[in-house]
């Protein structure tokens, strides 16, 4: 079963095509994780799948149905997307941050109601941001910040969370805060998660499901330790490496080498 699937979907630029002709199913309920060299179309697939970019062939297929006939709030009650560097308006609290994830409930006939605070103090708790839901956003740490959007998406309440590059300009300790907190709503709220990473050690650890994106197409997909080998990074990043087992998690974990190979 899928949450989101791509049939013969073409996408592009003006005139220069991104992703041809791509065939992709991502599981339900699990972590997807697309990994690629820089400008191979991953971020393009990610707005394609939350219709910011309109197909130039072929369909983004959401819950069974074809995103494009859907309307804008269907799409938003089902799906929500965190860009790669999303920006809060001036003087915005992290409370006032989340609730705009409650917009696709609102109209001029439903207005601001007990279920919308109910899943704005849900998100909170969830992001363990409870106690400074008061703090400007822009007193927030890179970590707390991030938390802050992960927490709007999740009041958006949709089935399937779309986020590109979540851990970018996190250290190493908030990459793991922010990633262990998107194990744990994919584990315990049974939620489709789809995002791209650029440490392939990362998404090796924390994905069901990879697709490596290559050639304007899903070069491999499938179950990390089946994806990641020495051969695909070579020909996707154009890396020598070597591929172990991870001491402790017994994830594929990628050793890459410089000019020099070892001896």
């Amino acid at each position: 079963m899928t949450s989101i699937a791509s049939r013969g979907l073409t996408l592009s630029y003006q005139r220069q095509v991104i992703i041809d002709a791509l065939d992709m199913q991502l599981p339900k309920g699990k972590i997807s994780v697309l990994i690629g060299s820089n400008g191979c179309g991953k971020s393009t697939l990610l707005k394609s799948f939350a219709r910011l970019l309109k197909p130039q062939q072929g369909s983004v297929i959401l819950n069974g149905v074809d995103i494009q006939q859907k309307s804008t709030a269907a799409v938003a009650r089902e799906l929500a997307i965190l860009p790669q560097t999303p920006t809060a308006p001036e003087g915005i609290t992290m409370r006032q941050l989340v609730a705009l994830g409650r917009y696709p409930y609102q109209s001029w006939m439903q207005q601001w109601s007990a279920e919308d605070e109910t899943m704005v103090n849900r998100a909170l708790t969830q992001t363990s941001l409870q106690a400074l839901a008061d703090r400007p956003v822009d007193a927030l740490s890179g970590g707390q910040r991030q938390r802050a959007w992960i927490a709007m998406t999740l009041a958006q309440d949709t089935g399937v969370v779309l986020l590109d590059e979540p851990t970018t300009f996190l250290d190493l300790a908030h990459q793991i805060e922010v990633l262990d907190l998107l194990r744990d709503l994919n584990r315990l709220e049974n939620k489709t998660i789809i995002m791209v990473l650029h440490d392939l050690n990362l998404a090796c650890r924390y994905a069901d499901h990879m697709v490596a994106v290559h050639d304007r197409a899903a070069f491999a997909q499938g179950r990390p330790e089946d994806v990641l080998t020495q051969a695909l990074v070579k020909t996707v990043f154009d890396l020598n490496c070597r591929i172990i087992p991870d001491p402790f998690f017994g994830t594929p974990m990628c050793i890459p080498f410089g000019r020099e190979l070892p001896q």
